[in-house]
């Protein structure tokens, strides 16, 4: 089974027509602003649980999705 995504504008779609963006979580003690870029650019973490991803639609509305994913079992939570 593929996982559909839900998009609020093309309504359930296959994972396949997405492109996944991560939204990680920078460290409040990383105060430089170029330091914060970096991490949320590069460092992105690999959890075993929720994370909250966004999704690009490339073939179809071209509008990002944002959403709630266990990565461990693939569910989405919202």
């Amino acid at each position: 089974m593929s996982i559909r995504i839900p998009c609020p504008h093309c309504g359930e779609r296959p994972l396949q027509e997405f492109v996944l963006g991560e939204i990680p979580e920078v460290p409040d003690s990383i105060t430089d602003p170029e330091e914060r870029a970096f991490d949320r650019a590069f460092m992105h973490g690999n959890v075993a649980g929720p994370v909250t991803e966004r999704w690009f639609h490339v073939y179809g509305c071209r509008r990002w999705v944002t959403v709630r994913r266990d990565t461990r079992d693939d569910a989405l939570l919202r």
